[in-house]
């Protein structure tokens, strides 16, 4: 049996005891619900000694309507799905929320911790022994990448669900620290890097994500995964497209999650949407220069090339569900649901 490591567990009851504390001690994280940062604990690939809990902390927990949508890191997945206006306006959002994990798990989970997600390798996430056996990786406790032994920098990958199609949304993540607080772009959350992956500094707590006004956008999120009822993502892809009146394509933004050590917005497939009609033939050519920027590697299930050759169907059938096509029977084949909003 894997057991948790010692530690000391504080439960403030404010935003600013939190924050204080994180301020005042190096060596404490935030838990919320658990669902990642646990495991995490019983195989020592994290060991604070000192956990935060966010449990009794209303203000993380906050769901504001005021030039678009303020949704609180604290919410379990659960309630975020439970947000009528997440439904309505931000579909693609609803769509990845709802293919996280299992209903037992979004009841656990938080928005805010599949955000700051743990990158994923089959190399790290493996117990204290195993990875002992093989000299541990450059993850933790060694010095080798083993995806790619000559690599100088670790190519574990990001799983997280939300950050893909929130930063195709064009959301903010809103951070706090005790003495200010800023906003910055969800794409700008995250670097390229399989140990320092994200931008948030350590005293910083993630409180909020503000979502945009959605007139006039559509949005899709579509995941592949061994199996459709739990399971991280080995590739996704999240499209997000501003319509005009005449249907034309006025902004868009496509990012894919799962292929990298950060999520990867495909620019160049994007910008080639913009200023026509969403035809197939558009949509051939986006999905096409989608592939350009995915480059997975060996440090997940299934093959890398057939994840990279995925990566143009997803983006085609994301694209053909925010132009309005019938798209339930490849959504039941390749997600396991009809997911429909």
């Amino acid at each position: 049996m894997m057991r948790l490591p010692r530690f000391t567990y504080r439960a403030p009851g404010s935003l600013n005891e939190v924050v204080d504390i994180l301020a005042s001690d190096a060596g404490a994280m935030v838990v919320a619900g658990g669902t990642d940062l646990l495991p995490n604990m019983k195989r020592r690939q994290q060991t604070p000694a000192v956990l935060v809990g966010l449990r009794g902390v209303a203000e993380l927990k906050q769901v504001t309507e005021n030039d678009g949508l303020t949704v609180g890191a604290g919410l379990t997945l659960a309630d975020v799905l439970d947000i009528p206006l997440v439904r309505q306006r931000y579909t693609g959002l609803w769509q990845a929320v709802a293919q996280i994990a299992t209903p037992h798990l979004r009841n656990m989970g938080t928005l805010g911790g599949n955000l700051c997600l743990d990158t994923r390798c089959n190399y790290y996430d493996q117990t204290y022994e195993w990875r002992k056996a093989i000299d541990f990786c450059m993850k933790k406790d060694g010095e080798t990448c083993w995806v790619a032994p000559s690599s100088r920098r670790c190519l574990a990958v990001s799983s997280t669900d939300a950050a893909p199609i929130l930063a195709a949304l064009g959301a903010d993540a809103i951070l706090r620290t005790a003495d200010r607080e800023r906003r910055v772009p969800v794409v700008d959350l995250y670097r390229n890097d399989g140990i320092d992956y994200l931008t948030r500094q350590r005293n910083e707590l993630l409180t909020a994500v503000h979502l945009p006004d959605a007139t006039g956008w559509r949005s899709a999120y579509w995941k592949l995964r061994r199996r459709g009822s739990f399971d991280f993502p080995v590739l996704s892809v999240a499209a997000a497209l501003r319509f005009s009146n005449d249907r034309t394509v006025t902004a868009a933004r496509i990012v894919l999650g799962a292929v990298a050590s950060c999520p990867l917005a495909a620019s160049e497939a994007a910008a080639a949407l913009v200023g026509g009609v969403l035809s197939d033939a558009a949509i051939a050519t986006a999905a096409d220069l989608a592939t350009r920027p995915a480059r997975p590697m060996d440090n997940t299930d299934f093959s890398l090339i057939w994840r990279k050759r995925m990566v143009r169907d997803l983006v085609g059938y994301a694209l053909r569900e925010v132009r309005g096509d019938d798209v339930r029977e490849s959504r039941r084949r390749v997600s396991r649901a009809a997911l429909l909003a």
